[in-house]
């Protein structure tokens, strides 16, 4: 069974910096495409980015580019989402996925508020 665990979300001002951690189990990392969307209160599921299984070709939101950068740690079977210059409309729910296969994975999310 595939398992995916988000992990580092919390609460932080304007202009500070998180980095969230999805550890995945069940799969095999290596071959999978990873990658990371979010959603605010009242708003549809947005996408963030995403890294392929190689690592070398990386996408990322408008929203976030400059700001928002996805990693991935094969060891570990770990991708992160490092968050610079955070801003109030960053706040939301932030989801990790992963696709292998043709098929799709899900976590169940991590909590990202950003006061102003």
């Amino acid at each position: 069974q595939v398992h995916l665990v988000e992990s580092g979300g919390g609460l932080v001002q304007t202009g500070d910096s998180l980095r969230l951690s999805c550890a995945a189990s069940g799969l095999s990392f290596t071959h999978s495409a990873m990658g990371w969307f979010r959603q605010s209160p009242g708003k549809e599921r947005e996408f963030v980015g995403w890294m392929n299984r190689k690592g070398d070709y990386i996408a990322y939101a408008d929203s976030v580019k400059g700001r928002f950068t996805i990693s991935r740690d094969n060891a570990k079977n770990t991708v992160f989402l490092q968050m610079n210059s955070l801003k109030p409309e960053d706040t939301a729910v932030y989801y990790c996925f992963a696709v292998n296969r043709n098929r799709e994975f899900w976590g169940q999310g991590t909590l990202v508020t950003v006061s102003s």
